[in-house]
Formats: structure tokens, sequence, C-alpha cells
């Protein structure tokens, strides 16, 4: 649609802020960009840098302990690019974070493995292959004149 321009944030209600800025931060590198408190002083939300164009926000206070389960309503899961998973998993691993999924290839041509967050919010780690089916989605987009070329 045309005025849309790009994926903003991603935003997690999270149990113990803490423990999940020493993952976001601390383990994936995430830095922490700014908050915003409430007007008792308290936390309202903690906003992390992905990128210069995407960011995350996590909100203290969720009310259960882990994220709803692989077929729940709502979002599955949230997926991160990665440049290479052979260097990336290794790293991130060493840092304490366990794969709850090995490097394998997926359905759509792309390498994947998956880590879960302190509140069990999946997380997909993707490398993206030059033959990817979204890419190849993107090809017959352009062909079909619905994207620039």
């Amino acid at each position: 649609m045309k005025g849309i321009n790009g994926f903003g944030h991603a935003a997690l209600k999270v149990k113990d802020l803490d423990a999940s800025l020493a993952f976001y931060s601390g383990k994936l590198g995430f830095p922490e960009m700014l908050r915003l408190n409430k007007d008792d002083g308290s936390v309202w939300l903690v906003y992390l840098r992905i990128t210069d164009d995407v960011y995350l926000e996590i909100f203290p206070g969720a009310e259960n302990d882990r994220a709803p389960s692989w077929n729940a309503n709502g979002v599955n899961h949230l997926c991160l690019m990665i440049d290479n998973l052979d260097t990336f998993c290794p790293e991130v691993e060493a840092k304490g974070v366990a794969l709850t999924a090995q490097i394998k290839l997926g359905a759509d041509g792309n390498r994947q493995a998956w880590i879960e967050d302190p509140d069990g919010n999946r997380i997909e780690l993707m490398e993206m292959h030059p033959d990817c089916l979204q890419y190849r989605g993107l090809k017959r987009l352009r062909e079909q004149g619905l994207l620039p070329a």
C-alpha cells in the first residue's frame, strides 16, 4: 500500500525487565536507546536498537511467566536477519543462549536456527539465500509492475 515505507518496531510485554535487557542488550547486542517512565517514575518501556530503522520495545509487567504457545493467537515469532549463521550461532551460544533448533534449511530456501528469550518468545535467526522464495517473490512482483524495478 502506498504510504507504508517500512517496519518500525515490535513490542514485547515481559515479566522481568532486567532479564530481558540482559538477553536483548547483553547477549544479542541491541543497545538501549531510551526509556519512557510512567507518572510514578517506574519504567513504562525501554527502546532498543536493532538497526537504525528497526527497533524493539520492551514493556515490563507481563502477567504471565511465558509467552503463548506456538499455536496461540497473536504474534508467532520474531525473525532476525543474520549475515552468517555459522559464525553468529557459536557466538550467541558462548554468551549462554541455547539454540532451540539447530541450523537447518527452511522451506523457503533460507538457513535458519531458533532461540527463545527469557519469556519464551520464539526468535528465528535467518540467513537469506540469494535464490530464496522471498527474493523470487520480489522478482515476480517487479516483473508484474507491482514494485519499482
